[in-house]
């Protein structure tokens, strides 16, 4: 997909957010927008996303699903969870059967299958932004637009919209994100659209690699080992730290040499995965 000579303002004498874009989306790559806040990067998302038409050139070649999560939910809409889902999921053109069996699930996997069946003007922000996350995964879509689509959720949450952006760009698909977490993804990232002043700087990703680190057991709260970015906990219990390079063997020998009952209480950790950094 390419953005060519695009342009957006709103109102015919507002000024342009976005000018003479000329930018490629490539497919299978994890791309990060980021820029100061006003500067159009919302915008953006909404033009690659297809939910704005742009007011000068055009963005051609689009093909397969595309799903998008914007940065505020409409809760106000007149549904439950799962009969939103069910729409939104024959708007992909899903069955209705396969569409709430993918509903059901996905409500599940972030943990708010209890709330299938209320409606959405009375789910609490945060399970409302789950809605917002399972509806864009129902198609399991060729490109995926997330705008601070982790704002509000709680860990578990955070950690399985990690890994379902992992598996999409693993199996082809674009996926474009804002968030204001500078860590976030970051070992995973293939490029930085930077935004302002109406246009995009394309970069590979220049900071430094973090790595990351999956373990069981080990200490209550990890966020308090030296060197830690970031830390997850996923549904079964995984923890998965990011650290940078220059604190990573000592973060890996705090784990795995702690005497039990210390501070870091290695004795049950079991390291399931390190990856990231300099290959």
């Amino acid at each position: 997909m390419r953005l060519e000579g695009v342009g957006l303002r709103y109102g015919w004498r507002g000024p342009w957010v976005l000018r003479d874009l000329q930018l490629d989306v490539p497919a299978g790559k994890l791309i990060r927008v980021q820029g100061a806040n006003g500067c159009g990067k919302s915008t953006l998302l909404r033009v690659v996303a297809g939910a704005v038409r742009p007011a000068r050139g055009r963005v051609a070649g689009r093909t397969g699903r595309a799903a998008y999560v914007p940065e505020r939910f409409p809760a106000t809409l007149p549904f439950t969870s799962l009969q939103y889902l069910r729409l939104m999921g024959r708007a992909h053109g899903l069955s209705a059967a396969e569409a709430e069996r993918r509903g059901t699930h996905l409500l599940e996997r972030f943990g708010a299958g209890q709330h299938a069946d209320r409606p959405l003007a009375q789910l609490s922000k945060g399970t409302c932004q789950k809605v917002a996350v399972a509806q864009a995964l129902l198609g399991e879509p060729a490109l995926l637009v997330l705008d601070e689509a982790w704002t509000g959720l709680d860990a578990r949450s955070r950690g399985e919209l990690d890994e379902a952006v992992e598996q999409r760009v693993t199996e082809g698909a674009t996926v474009v994100y804002v968030d204001h977490a500078p860590a976030l993804l970051t070992d995973r990232t293939d490029l930085l659209w930077t935004v302002g002043d109406g246009t995009v700087t394309v970069n590979r990703q220049t900071t430094t690699p973090l790595v990351l680190i999956e373990f069981t057991g080990g200490p209550d709260d990890p966020s308090a080992l030296p060197g830690v970015h970031a830390v997850t906990t996923l549904a079964d219990g995984t923890v998965r730290l990011h650290t940078d390079e220059d604190h990573s063997d000592a973060l890996l020998r705090a784990l795995l040499t702690a005497e039990p009952g210390g501070e870091g209480d290695g004795g049950g950790v079991h390291v399931r995965r390190v990856s990231g950094g300099r290959r």
